[in-house]
């Protein structure tokens, strides 16, 4: 049926929305695919739903060809089985809660793994019933701090989430490749650039994770990649440890030095300060490297215990939040504030170090008791600059291992180009790039929780092992329009856009209508989808500035050439016209061979 824009439930802008920061938000409101209804929360228009509508088909049909079954669940959910298995408390304030008029918990769901468990939990008890893998496109709900950028980010979103279901962690694994190179044609359908990276599994538990990120200047990922084929997100970066320190290298290093370190505020003033101060031995300077940064962190637990953790990193590097954040799964993390300091008068603001004249103060074992954490590069042996616990004192050659020790390990210092991919195969770059898919191994996490059993061959309950694969599609809807656009309006890959061609009758000539209006039907007839821009009263200036903005990637104007028997064919991606014999328009979207 041809759509005719004279009664099309449409209406373009010519101003950019006031709260609108990137390019994808901008044009997807100007050109009339969807508004905004509250932060972070859209209501979609009918192109807005075309679009997504032909993203979700491409989905189904990759999904369907990697086995997996379409299901729906609803999206509000009790708040049992989320408890069962930790995520009630662990989502925090990102999870929507609400209560029903009966005073019962229930949620507005950010994924659906316990929905999926119990479902299956429900109809399948022998392995004679598995693999089994379903899927559903279904709205998403979190708490966003920041909705912001349209779609990218919001409250509300569509996404795509799969379960795969196995009785052995060999049958997860296959499970896994299928969806995992489901979504690599998805994406090439999409003609997305993509990186799988390795990534933290999150509040999402299992013992494999990876990302597809689409590098992309506005994203908010960071990822890492070698030459040598190494790509991960930096939160899963893991630092290589160094080689041990030769014994007799430690027998041969200086004893500490206490020195007075008055206004050395930053890394750079500590520098300098010692350089001038305390000359090393070698003649080589003093650099930022050599300096021991203690990062005071509060850590608030699940059962709302806060409490201090100081991690030492070198100090030509600070603290990445995310990865601070993955190193303490299932906390809060902050800085720590001036009222911690205050409850902890062991901890001097700015000369914090781990020990005092050969006396531990941070650590379990120390003065404070509290837990102290190092970067994985502070290997026993290596020398440091760090604070003396003394106001405006530091201390020089204090080695790790000799002089203080520490509780553990913790990966959380920024990552930066040029240091080592962890495999060995050579310098890492850094990346931005945002999200478009995430494949999950998750185990039997969920299953144990949930009491997901099934008999096996030999007639006995086993548990069964899960993944999880998540696309955001009105995240990619919100990509593609980011990255086809020019400076006046959309430009869809024929793959998802909304319509074939866009046919635009101009003039007051009702002849030229007419003509239009006939190749409208033959367009239609040969099963191509037709927007006909029919409006009798509008300019063709208007006209063609809504061709150029709502994205149909191939424009038809019929005007003052139709009675010569000629359209002008636009290429909105080749950013070419064309006079083209109105007989042969319809070859150009069918194949055919005009008569």
């Amino acid at each position: 049926m041809i759509t005719r824009l004279s009664n099309y439930f449409l209406k373009t802008l010519r101003e950019d929305p006031a709260d609108a920061e990137v390019a994808s938000h901008k044009l997807l409101v100007r050109a009339g695919y969807i508004r905004r209804q509250a932060p972070g929360v859209f209501g979609w228009l009918p192109l807005g739903l075309r679009v997504k509508a032909k993203l979700e088909q491409i989905i189904r049909d990759e999904m369907a060809a990697a086995g997996a079954h379409e299901v729906h669940f609803p999206a509000m959910l009790p708040r049992e089985p989320y408890e069962a298995t930790g995520r009630w408390e662990e989502y925090g304030d990102a999870l929507f809660r609400l209560k029903d008029r009966h005073g019962a918990d229930y949620l507005l769901a950010p994924t659906h793994e316990e929905a999926f468990t119990l479902m299956v939990k429900d109809i399948v008890s022998s392995y004679k019933d598995l693999p089994l893998s379903l899927y559903q496109i279904q709205d998403k709900y979190r708490d966003e701090a920041r909705p912001r950028a349209g779609l990218l980010r919001g409250r509300e979103f569509t996404m795509k989430d799969a379960y795969s279901f196995d009785v052995s962690d060999e049958g997860l694994a296959a499970s896994y490749q299928r969806q995992r190179d489901a979504y690599e044609r998805i994406f090439s359908r999409l003609g997305l650039e993509y990186v799988i990276v390795s990534a933290d599994a999150g509040a999402m538990g299992g013992s494999r994770s990876e990302e597809f990120l689409l590098p992309i200047g506005i994203g908010e990922d960071t990822f890492v990649r070698s030459a040598g084929g190494y790509a991960a997100n930096v939160e899963a970066y893991a630092t290589p440890v160094p080689d041990p320190v030769p014994a007799e290298v430690i027998a041969g290093l200086p004893q500490p030095v206490v020195f007075d370190s008055p206004d050395t505020p930053t890394i750079d003033t500590l520098v300098a300060h010692t350089n001038a101060v305390l000359p090393r031995e070698d003649g080589r300077a003093w650099r930022a490297a050599d300096t021991l940064k203690c990062l005071v962190f509060a850590v608030t637990n699940l059962e709302g215990e806060r409490s201090l953790v100081v991690i030492g990193v070198p100090g030509d590097r600070d603290a990445d939040m995310k990865r601070v954040e993955v190193a303490f799964p299932g906390c809060e993390v902050e800085p720590a504030t001036a009222a911690d300091f205050e409850k902890h008068p062991g901890l001097v603001k700015g000369y914090i170090g781990p020990a005092l004249n050969g006396e531990a103060v941070l650590g379990l074992e120390g003065t404070t008791g509290i837990r102290f954490l190092l970067d994985p590069r502070v290997i026993d042996g290596t020398p440091w600059v760090t604070g003396a616990n003394e106001h405006e004192k530091h201390v020089a050659h204090l080695v790790a291992g000799r002089d203080f020790t520490a509780d553990g390990v913790a990966d959380v210092a920024t990552v930066r180009d040029g240091d080592p991919a962890p495999d060995g195969s050579g310098p890492i770059e850094t990346a931005r790039g945002m999200e478009i898919g995430h494949v999950f191994q998750l185990g039997r996490k969920y299953a144990e929780a949930l009491g997901l059993k099934v008999l096996d061959e030999n007639g006995k309950l086993v548990t069964v092992t899960m993944g999880s694969y998540g696309i955001g599609v009105t995240r990619i809807m919100a990509i593609l329009a980011e990255l086809h656009h020019d400076d006046r309006g959309l430009i869809w890959p024929a793959a998802v856009a909304p319509f074939d061609v866009h046919l635009v009758a101009t003039g007051k000539d009702t002849a030229v209508y007419d003509i239009a209006d006939s190749l409208a039907s033959t367009l239609d007839a040969a099963g191509v989808d037709v927007l006909f821009d029919d409006r009798p009263k509008v300019s063709p200036g208007v006209k063609f500035g809504d061709a150029e903005l709502l994205g149909v990637p191939r424009v038809v104007v019929v005007g003052r050439d139709a009675a010569e028997g000629f359209a002008e064919v636009w290429d909105r991606a080749a950013g070419t016209k064309d006079r083209v014999a109105l007989a042969d328009v319809p070859a150009l979207f069918t194949g055919a061979t005009a008569q």
